[in-house]
């Protein structure tokens, strides 16, 4: 792993008030900036005026470009993480499965641009996204597990075929912007043939 990945796995001091506001405006700035435009076609002076803040403000946060990658990046796994937990309880194990898989979309329409970026600029290899991907494969088998136990989703699918598919599915709507409702139909056809009971009444 690179030695800037390694800085960005040090846990910071705590931040004052102030600065834990300024943070948060960043990262949700970021976050709204990289979907709309892509990770590596925003300056980060377009970042830090979106935020409301300066841009020396941004450089104590996020000393370089990857930085804020790296922590817009993790935010929304962690995020995901937090989904998968609260979903794990969820009286419907079959519908905790749909929704997962919408969520996982929706992060997956828009991490593109930045995988691309940190893949470059750490390596596909590196332990920063090895992490993440660990988190999210982690958690799909969770909730993709629970809902067989229950008999709501078909015994024979793994965790990796949903992973496939959604990739996929991804990538195949990004082909057509011409069809703005087709990622939503695709999506609906993937969760039908991942869950047994919509098979069974079909």
């Amino acid at each position: 792993m690179s030695s800037a990945g390694a800085t960005a796995a040090v846990p910071e001091p705590p931040k004052r008030a102030d600065a834990r506001r300024n943070y948060e405006r960043l990262l949700a700035a970021a976050t709204a900036a990289f979907a709309e435009h892509g990770a590596d076609d925003v300056s980060l002076e377009e970042i830090a005026r979106r935020a409301g803040v300066g841009i020396g403000t941004l450089y104590r946060h996020f000393p370089a470009r990857q930085a804020l990658l790296e922590a817009v990046y993790r935010d929304q796994v962690d995020g995901l993480d937090a989904l998968a937990a609260k979903l794990l309880t969820a009286e419907s194990p079959g519908a905790a499965l749909g929704e997962w898989l919408r969520a996982f979309i929706a992060f997956g329409r828009t991490k593109r641009s930045m995988s691309s970026a940190l893949v470059s600029a750490l390596g596909k290899d590196a332990e920063f996204l090895s992490a993440c991907s660990m988190t999210l494969r982690t958690r799909t088998e969770e909730l993709l597990r629970r809902a067989q136990l229950a008999g709501a989703a078909r015994p024979e699918v793994q965790a990796g075929d949903i992973l496939r598919l959604t990739h996929g599915l991804i990538m195949a709507t990004e082909a057509t912007p011409a069809d703005p409702d087709q990622s939503d139909r695709l999506l609906e056809l993937v969760i039908g043939g991942v869950l047994a009971e919509r098979a069974a009444d079909a």
